[in-house]
């Protein structure tokens, strides 16, 4: 149909098909997100604070050791459990047609008169194939697609929070293991000069031989320290390079102190509806259900006729000079209709099964809220009851150190007894290790209330948006 009558009767016929299109609507359900009852606050003392949360803050701001950030910085760009989750995020494939052939076929299937029998052929083809979309089957697979895209990308915003905790914790178990190697050489160091001078007193008579071997022996209980200190700076060092991405090796620090940097008064929490919408574990989780709920109307969708419209364009020749030309043109189109009859009763278990994985995915993203909503109140108990209990030791050691000087200098002078000085001496070293483990877990408390409150990654202005997506 050449005539201006066939270009109408095409036009009229593309119309309508608009039209049909534009009048389609997707079955199956619109996603909302459920309503799971977010408390009013965090259990715990402060559980919750209006305004800004510690899980917004940039993790520089939270982890301030310049160290530390050039440590969390190369883990982020060369961790491996990073690199994997990026390669999940997107996955694209182009394709052209096209070819060169030469063949040869036999002599006792040529035609009468053909002699013959080695041929060429070049083709060039592209292909067009379009759903015409009345029930949203193809509406629904996008909106599936672009959920499964999003939920990579915050699966990947969930590998960076746990690994900037996991590296932060890494690097304040190796400060505290230095101060505790610190201690214990100190110790070493005095009660090496305590030796020293319980054996010139037994010289002189004033301690008696088992004085001298029990000091021997609270020597010997500290130097058996060092080498197990030793070990465990290694082993975090080790596991602290296999998350920066690289071989063991020793890791730049702080210079060690007796004590840890104090951590900040109980920071703000921010209110609990705010966690849904920034922790990425449940974004990722929400994400899921609302690819499940999309692929509940794409099944719907295939228990309706489908219409097919393809068509394709190409060139063939017997050589590659006359590919491009008018003569080599080729070209077909079809339009097609699928009503499905025999494979009816397989689509509506492929719907029920759709509606089963979308009341699995609903379950999994109110686990996953109701145990982050847990991880905050456990962090934040954990929080101020580790700082409790980290004054207290701290106390402790610093009133055994003064009651060993004291001890000791009495000992000198012959108004203490050596069990005085070895009382004193024997609590003070495991109490300093004590303090320094209970600072640790304090600090631990505060790296685990930013990952629970969803701190450890920003957002990237410039970062790709999904297929289909616009600015906002």
């Amino acid at each position: 149909m050449n005539g201006p009558r066939g270009r109408t009767s095409w036009a009229a016929a593309t119309l309508l098909a608009s039209a049909l299109v534009a009048a389609g609507c997707s079955v199956g359900p619109d996603y909302h997100r459920p309503a799971l009852g977010a408390p009013e606050a965090f259990r715990g003392p402060d559980g919750a604070t209006a305004g800004a949360s510690l899980g917004e803050a940039d993790w520089r701001a939270v982890y301030a050791d310049p160290a530390l950030q050039q440590l969390i910085d190369s883990a982020l760009r060369n961790n491996l459990d990073i690199r994997i989750a990026a390669t999940r995020i997107e996955q694209a494939r182009a394709s052209l047609g096209g070819g060169f052939e030469r063949q040869r076929v036999s002599k006792y299937v040529l035609l009468p008169g053909q002699t013959e029998r080695t041929y060429d052929s070049a083709t060039a083809s592209g292909n067009l194939a379009f759903d015409v979309d009345f029930f949203g089957r193809l509406r629904r697979a996008h909106e599936a697609a672009r959920a499964d895209w999003l939920g990579s990308q915050y699966g990947r915003r969930a590998v960076a929070v746990a690994l900037v905790a996991d590296v932060a914790g890494a690097y304040f178990d190796l400060l505290a293991l230095d101060s505790q190697m610190l201690i214990t050489r100190r110790t070493v160091e005095s009660r090496s000069k305590f030796v020293e001078l319980t054996r010139a007193q037994h010289e002189r008579g004033v301690a008696s031989g088992l004085d001298v071997a029990t000091a021997e022996a609270q020597l010997a209980l500290a130097r058996a320290n060092v080498p197990d200190l030793e070990r465990q700076i290694v082993q975090t060092e080790d596991r602290l390079s296999t998350l920066l991405g690289e071989n063991p090796h020793p890791i730049p620090r702080a210079k060690p102190g007796e004590r840890l940097p104090p951590a900040p008064e109980l920071p703000a929490t921010g209110l609990p509806s705010a966690l849904l919408d920034r922790r990425p574990d449940i974004q990722q989780a929400e994400q899921s259900l609302v690819a499940a709920n999309a692929q509940v109307g794409v099944a719907k969708a295939a228990l309706f006729p489908q219409i097919t419209l393809s068509g394709a364009s190409g060139a063939l020749s017997g050589t590659l000079s006359t590919l491009l030309t008018a003569p080599a043109s080729t070209w077909s189109a079809s339009a097609a209709l699928a009503q499905p009859i025999l494979n009816a009763q397989s689509n509506l278990y492929a719907l029920e099964l759709a509606d089963a994985r979308k009341r699995e995915a609903l379950l999994q993203y109110e686990k996953t809220v109701r145990t982050a909503f847990q991880d905050v109140a456990d962090a934040l108990v954990a929080y101020q009851r580790y700082a409790e209990n980290a004054a207290e030791l701290v106390t402790q050691a610093e009133a055994l150190r003064r009651a060993e000087s004291i001890a000791l200098a009495r000992y000198r002078i012959g108004y203490a007894s050596y069990f005085d000085v070895i009382n004193a001496e024997r609590d003070l070293f495991p109490a300093e290790l004590q303090a320094v483990q209970a600072e640790r877990s304090e600090i631990g408390a505060l790296i685990q209330l930013y990952q629970a409150l969803g701190g450890g990654w920003q957002p990237d202005s410039t970062a790709r948006r999904p297929p289909g997506s616009t600015a906002g």
